[in-house]
This record gives structure tokens, sequence and C-alpha cells, in this order.
């Protein structure tokens, strides 16, 4: 059962990954993690099983194909995993057409198979709603995209599921990952003619998966004790052995063929003989004849029973040895594979730190352009507070001016009545001064209106002065409202500067992240590369500078291995593709290795 399953490697590679981890033993105590880990192996189980198959079976798969089927069933099982329970009318109920209808919030693209599903006239319950919408998003070959979108929206997820759901924590990105994969699928489903409220899960398919599972976990024992007790160059010498015994193994078995077909002639010989010999003899010496051929019937009968048992021990020394080397065999092929998605990955993770860094240089334009537009904006404050400051002393000028007219006022009223009073003495003293007094009380007179008019003209200007005071007033009131938005504008600039150094700190993380997938692609490189040609490769922290033009690695110029000679160099200097003999395909080489390749296939050509 272990060499059987023990071919899936990735399976086994992850798990004992998983088991270095400290808190992997804590994780097998929870039981939400261990059924996340459980429904994560049956993903991946149903999902390969549905490619291989598919592929197999070479034509567009229906609803009927038991593979689609059991398929469906485990998404089921996944998307229900620590949804919450929501109250209604009726009871409780877990409904997974809620979260799937946000899909189309998400996406407009998943507008139309939200509004098929709801124009379905058989369709009654929330279940069979969101059975029909996996099997329309698979027709369209976009169930990946839906659901990673979906995934991306922690905040939406929280209203409907745990936070130690599937579709919550790191099985789920894995499991939609898988789901990549089926866009090489053609399936024609008929979600009309399907009773899909009333649709039963597959208890047996279950049970299967279950069994499949537990089959993952025995495999992961005897990788971990096969990896405990060989390693590469070990296997491959192990390898070596069994091909010399296998080799010996099948001389002995030719000749043990040879030696029973002597054997048999020997045996057919002897029969021939004693019909002969059964034809002349008389009876008397038949007798004895026959305890002659008897006994050495006997001794050819031990010996063909003992030839045939070493021959039968032999065959089946022979198949274990052909099962051992098969193993060997597709462990390798494992290896390959796992480094290829490795490769993979580490590609993906660069597009993803070249797009951060993009994000960091359009923040940073965003922070100088909010930082000269605080510059001019504050240079625009000082000008207005100098300009509030001069319309200040003017209006205290004014005010000054104000006061001196209305004390001018008050001693031109002072002066009309004293004229007056003196106006009343000159008539009642002086009757025969009459004329002279009107002449002077007629000036007097003029010199009244001449003030009154001057009065006016003051109160005219005092009033336009007040009119000027209202409008610098409504001119430092929006000179006010300005330095509240540049105040704005300051916190806006400070919320920025804080989600630069978020992202600051989420592309130094993304960076370390890249170092340690770039030091464990270059260990499984250099294992890869002894197991194929025993090449030793230089390893990452050994090489600080490109070894042909000397240059320093930074981010921005980044470690590459050459594929022949195994050093490190820039990409400047590593910018050529060749096929190898331990790779057909064409891989990485650096320039001096590219030059005496090339060289070398011309000699050979010529």
């Amino acid at each position: 059962g272990c060499i059987t399953s023990g071919r899936d490697w990735e399976s086994c590679r992850a798990v004992q990954l998983a088991q270095r981890r400290p808190g992997f033993w804590r994780a097998l105590r929870d039981p939400m993690s261990m059924e996340r880990t459980n429904l994560l192996n049956m993903a991946k189980l149903s999902i390969k099983g549905l490619i291989e198959s598919a592929l197999s079976f070479g034509r567009t798969l229906d609803s009927d194909y038991p593979p689609l089927q059991q398929f469906f069933v485990v998404m089921e099982h996944c998307l229900k995993h620590g949804l919450k329970v929501k109250k209604s009318f009726l009871g409780y109920n877990k409904s997974l057409w809620g979260p799937l209808e946000m899909v189309e919030k998400l996406c407009p693209e998943a507008g139309e198979i939200a509004a098929s599903v709801r124009d379905l006239p058989g369709l009654k319950t929330p279940l069979g709603r969101a059975r029909a919408w996996l099997r329309l998003a698979l027709m369209q070959k976009r169930l990946a995209d839906y659901l990673r979108l979906l995934i991306t929206r922690k905040d939406l997820l929280s209203d409907f599921y745990d936070n130690s759901a599937v579709m919550v924590e790191e099985e789920g990105a894995v499991i939609v990952g898988l789901l990549v994969g089926l866009n090489v699928i053609d399936a024609n489903l008929c979600v009309k003619g399907e009773d899909l409220d009333t649709q039963v899960s597959q208890r047996p398919s279950l049970q299967s998966l279950n069994g499949q599972v537990a089959a993952i976990l025995d495999q992961k024992n005897y990788v971990e004790e096969l990896n405990r007790h060989s390693s590469v160059h070990g296997l491959q010498g192990r390898v070596d052995n069994l091909e010399k015994s296998n080799s010996k193994l099948i001389e002995e078995l030719a000749i043990a063929k040879n030696n029973i077909i002597k054997l048999q002639e020997e045996n057919h010989q002897l029969r021939n003989e004693n019909t002969i010999i059964l034809i002349k003899v008389t009876q008397v010496d038949v007798d004895v004849e026959l305890d002659t051929y008897k006994q050495s019937r006997q001794g050819l009968d031990e010996m063909y029973n003992e030839a045939r048992r070493q021959l039968r021990e032999e065959c089946q020394l022979r198949q274990d040895v052909e099962n051992e080397l098969v193993v060997q065999v597709s462990m390798k092929q494992e290896m390959d594979l796992a480094m290829k998605l490795l490769e993979k990955d580490i590609h993906e993770k660069q597009d993803t730190l070249i797009g951060l860094r993009h994000q960091l240089d359009e923040v940073k334009a965003i922070n100088v352009e909010m930082y000269t537009k605080m510059q001019t904006s504050d240079d625009g404050m000082k000008q207005k507070n100098d300009m509030i400051t001069r319309l200040e002393e003017k209006t205290n000028q004014i005010t000054a001016t104000m006061k001196q007219l209305e004390q001018r006022l008050q001693e031109a009223e002072r002066d009309r009545w004293t004229a007056e009073d003196g106006a009343r003495k000159f008539k009642h003293d002086f009757a025969n001064k009459a004329d002279s007094l009107q002449k002077q009380i007629a000036q007097r007179e003029k010199q009244m209106l001449q003030l009154e008019t001057d009065l006016k003209i003051e109160k005219e200007w005092r009033q336009t002065l007040q009119n000027d005071l209202e409008r610098e007033r409504d001119i430092v009131a929006q000179l006010s409202a300005e330095a509240q938005q540049i105040n704005g504008l300051k916190k806006e600039f400070h919320r920025l500067q804080d989600e630069n150094s978020q992202l600051k700190g989420i592309c130094e993380e993304q960076e370390q992240a890249l170092e340690e997938l770039g030091c464990k692609l270059s260990e499984y490189l250099s294992i890869l590369n002894s197991f194929d040609g025993g090449q030793v490769w230089l390893k990452d922290k050994d090489a600080t500078h490109c070894k042909l033009c000397e240059k320093e690695f930074s981010i921005s110029r980044r470690k590459h291995h050459c594929r022949n000679c195994g050093e490190i160099f820039c990409n400047a200097c590593s910018d050529n593709e060749l096929p190898l003999p331990a790779s057909p395909k064409p891989v990485r080489v650096c320039d001096t290795c590219h030059a005496l390749l090339l060289q070398r296939c011309s000699s050979n050509a010529t």
C-alpha cells in the first residue's frame, strides 16, 4: 500500500514541511484545522482524478460523469465549511447562495450567471441556486477566477463564514489555485433538467475519498522513512545496484530455463527408451527395468521440482526489483515536477514584487505631488496672513480716523451752542448791534451748514469704511476656510505617509520571502543537478558579485544560476538559453558556457 501510494510526492512533501512548522502539532489538536486539511486533501484528489479521467475520456463531459459529480460534492463541502447560521422566519439555515451571490458585485461578468440562476424556474431553494451557479461557472471556465475574487475580500466573507473556515484560511487559496487546472476540461451540463434542490450528496464517494486520505497519510510515513535513510546519491546508487542485480537475475533465469528444457528433453528421451525396452524385453526383465526406471524418474522429478522452485523464487525477486525500480523512477519524476512548480511559484512571486514596486513608485510620486501642493498652500497661507495683518492695520487706522471725526463733530456742536448763546446775549444786550449780529449769525449759519455738509460727508465715508470692513471680514472668513482645507490636506498627507510606510513594510516582507524562496530554489536545484550530472551549484549566500562583470547583486540586479557550470551571474551575463544533455529543453547558461557550447557544437558538426 505504501509503495503504490508513494507516488504522490507533492502531497507528501507538503505534509512533511507542515510537520516541521512549530504550530503543526497544535493544529492537529484543533478539529477545525483537521477538517480543513481533510477537505484540502479531498479537493486535491477529486480535482486530480477529474482532470486525469477527463483527459483519458477524450470528449465533452456531461452531468452523469461520476468524477464530475464527485467534484461538485467535494466543492459543496468545502464551501459549507465554517458557514455561519442565518436566522430567518422559518428557523435557522446555512445558505451557500449568499457568498456566491456577492461575486456579482465584485465582478460584473458574473452578473450573467447570477441572472440565469435566478431565472431558472425549477430552483426553489438557495442550495439549488448555489449548485446551479457552480455548474454554470465551470462551463464558463471562470470558476477559479470568481472564487479568487471572493476570497480576497475578507471583510465580505466575515459576514458569511467563521474565522476558521476553509474559504477564510490558506487552504481556500490553495483549493482556488488547484481549480485553475479545470480550465482544460470542456463540460456540457444541463442545469434545467436536474433536480438540484433535492440532490443528495454521494456518501460512498466521500468514504472512498477518506480511504484515499488515509492512503496519503501512509504515503507520508513511507516517504519520511525513505528520506531519513537515503539521499539522492544513495537512491541513484541503489537504482544502479538494482539494475545490475536485475541483469544478473535475467541471466540466471535464462540459464534456469535452459536447464529445464534440457531436463524435459532427457525426460522425453527416457520415456522413449522405456517404451522401446518394454517392447524388446520379456516380462521378467520388465519388472527389473521398471524398478530402475522409477528410481531414475524419482530423481528426475526431484530435480525438476527444485528447478521450478528456484525459477519461482527468482521471478518473485525480479518482480520485487522491478516494482522498486518503478517506484524510484516515479519519485524522481515527481521531484522534477515539484521543482517545476516551485520555479513557477517563484516567478509569480517575482511578478508580484514588480507590481508592488510599481505601486510604491506611484505612491512616491503621489507623495511628492502632495508635498509640492502643501508647500504652495503654505505659501498662499503666508500671503493671506500678511494680507489679513495689513487689513487689520487699515481697519485700526479707519477706526482712529472715525474717532477724530467724532471729536471734531462734538467740538463743532459746542461751538454752535456757544455761538447761539452769544447771539442771544448780543440781541438782549446790544439791540443797536442787531444788524452786525445778524450778519454774524448768518456767517455762523453758513459755518453750521458747512459743518453739516462736512458731517454728512464724514458719515458717508464712515459707511463706506464699514462696507469695506465687512468685505474684509468675508475675505478673512474665506481665508479661514481655506486654512481648514489646508489642514485637511495635511491630514491626508500624513495618512498617505502611513500608507507608504505600510507598503514599504509589505515590500520588505515580500523581498525577505523572495530571498528565502531563492535559497530553497538554489538548494533544490543543487540537489537536482547533482542527481543528474554530479555538478555542484554555488549557494546564493556565497555569491555577492557577478562572476563576469563583478557587479554587486541587489534587489534590481537578481542572482541567476548557470545550468551548466553552477556559478551565479547577473541577468545580463546569463541571458542565454541552450539545451543540455541533462535537460533537452533550453535552459539558462552564462555567456562563457554559451560560447564554449556553441564552439563544441560547431566542432562536433565539422
